[in-house]
C-alpha cells in the first residue's frame, strides 16, 4: 500500500488502493469542439460499496443525452506510481483520453490528446484545491483540479456522427471519497471572449465536520498566468449567495495573489442532463449537469477604500450542478 502522504501529494492518481467500503472515485474531462457546437463531458470512475462495478459517464451538452456504461470491477485499472486509468477497453491520463465504447444503445470511437494543460498547484502546506483539508483523511468527498484549461487535438466519432475536436478546449478534475455532499453548487468555464487560457473553478457545498457541518467553498480563478484563490482555508468569505429563478449571485472577498481582492459571480442555468452520483450505498444521485450555462465573472482589487477591475468577461459553455439547494447554503447579505 502506497503511503498516504504520497496519495495526498498526487491528488490526480487514483486513491482506492486499500480504501475501505464506501469509497468512490472519479475523473472529469470536459470536451468542447472549436465550433462549440460539440459539447462533452465524460466521466470514467468506480464504485466499491454494496454494488462494486466501474463506470463510464457521458452528456452530450448539446442535446442533454446522458449514457451511464457499466462494467465489471475487473475491467477498471489504475496505476499506482501516475494518473492513468483503464474502464473496459478505454484509457485516460491528464495527457489524453482514448475511448472504446460498443454497445448497441451507444457507440464511442475517440483518440483526443491534450496540450498546455495546468493543474492546480500542489504544496507540502496545500496541496491541491483541498488546501490543508487534502491531510484531513475522514472528509466526506475530496476533489482535485486536474488542468485548468488546455488544447485539444484528436477526433471522436459518437455513432455515426464524426466530430473533429482539434483546436478545441478542454478542462479536467476529480472527486473521490465516501459519497457527494447533500446539497452543493458546483461551476466551471474556460471560455471567455477574446481571454484564452482564463478558467474559473468553483463548488460550495455543506461538509460534514466531527458532529456538525459547515458550509465550505473553494474557487479558483486562472488569469493571466495568475491564481487567484477564494476558499473556506484561505479565509475567503461569500458576502452574497443567491439564488432567482434560473440565476444565481455569488460574491467572494478576501486576500489572494498578495492583495485583498472581490470576485463576482452570475451564473444562468442552461438546459441539463442527468448524471449519476454516489451516495454510500449506490450511485442513485440524480445530478443535473448542463454544458451551457454562462457566467459574468467580474474580478476586483480591493485598496484604499477603491474598487479596482483587474478583470470583466462572461464564460461561455459553462458545467453548471445545483443539488438540492437548502436554504443554510444561500446567503443574503
Amino acid at each position: 500500500m502506497r503511503p498516504f502522504w504520497t496519495t495526498v501529494l498526487n491528488p490526480d492518481w487514483y486513491h482506492g488502493f486499500g480504501q475501505k467500503r464506501p469509497f468512490f472515485e472519479g475523473w472529469y474531462f470536459k470536451l468542447i469542439d472549436p465550433t462549440t457546437q460539440h459539447k462533452y463531458a465524460i466521466i470514467p470512475g468506480v464504485f466499491l460499496s454494496e454494488d462494486p462495478h466501474a463506470f463510464i459517464q457521458v452528456l452530450n451538452g448539446s442535446t442533454k443525452e446522458t449514457f451511464y456504461h457499466r462494467y465489471p470491477l475487473e475491467q477498471f485499472w489504475a496505476a499506482d506510481d501516475r494518473f492513468e486509468v483503464h474502464v473496459g477497453a478505454s484509457r485516460f491520463t491528464a495527457r489524453a483520453l482514448s475511448l472504446l465504447i460498443n454497445r448497441p444503445e451507444h457507440k464511442i470511437v475517440a483518440d483526443l490528446q491534450f496540450g498546455g494543460g495546468r493543474p492546480w498547484p500542489v504544496s507540502l502546506t496545500s496541496p491541491g484545491i483541498m488546501g490543508w483539508y487534502a491531510w484531513v483523511p475522514t472528509m466526506e468527498c475530496y476533489h482535485g483540479v486536474l488542468s485548468f484549461d488546455h488544447t485539444i487535438y484528436g477526433t471522436m466519432t459518437v455513432d455515426s456522427l464524426a466530430m473533429d475536436f482539434t483546436n478545441g478546449r478542454g478542462y479536467i478534475e476529480k472527486d473521490w471519497g465516501q459519497s457527494f455532499p447533500s446539497a452543493w453548487i458546483w461551476l466551471q468555464t474556460n471560455h471567455f471572449a477574446h481571454s484564452p487560457g482564463t478558467s474559473l473553478t468553483a463548488s460550495i457545498a455543506m461538509i460534514p465536520w466531527q458532529f456538525t457541518r459547515f458550509r465550505g467553498f473553494i474557487v479558483g480563478f486562472w488569469h493571466e498566468g495568475v491564481l487567484y484563490r477564494f476558499a473556506t482555508y484561505t479565509g475567503a468569505k461569500t458576502e452574497t449567495l443567491t439564488m432567482a429563478g434560473e440565476q444565481i449571485h455569488w460574491v467572494l472577498t478576501g486576500r489572494t495573489a498578495g492583495a485583498r481582492h472581490r470576485l463576482e459571480i452570475i451564473a444562468s442555468r442552461g438546459e441539463a442532463g442527468i448524471l449519476a452520483g454516489p451516495s454510500t450505498v449506490d450511485m442513485g444521485k440524480r445530478v443535473a449537469e448542463s454544458l451551457t450555462a454562462t457566467a459574468t465573472v467580474r474580478l476586483s482589487r480591493l485598496a484604499a477604500g477603491r474598487d479596482e477591475p483587474i478583470f470583466v468577461g462572461n464564460g461561455r459553455f459553462a458545467g453548471l450542478e445545483v443539488h438540492n439547494v437548502e436554504e443554510e447554503l444561500l446567503i443574503e447579505k
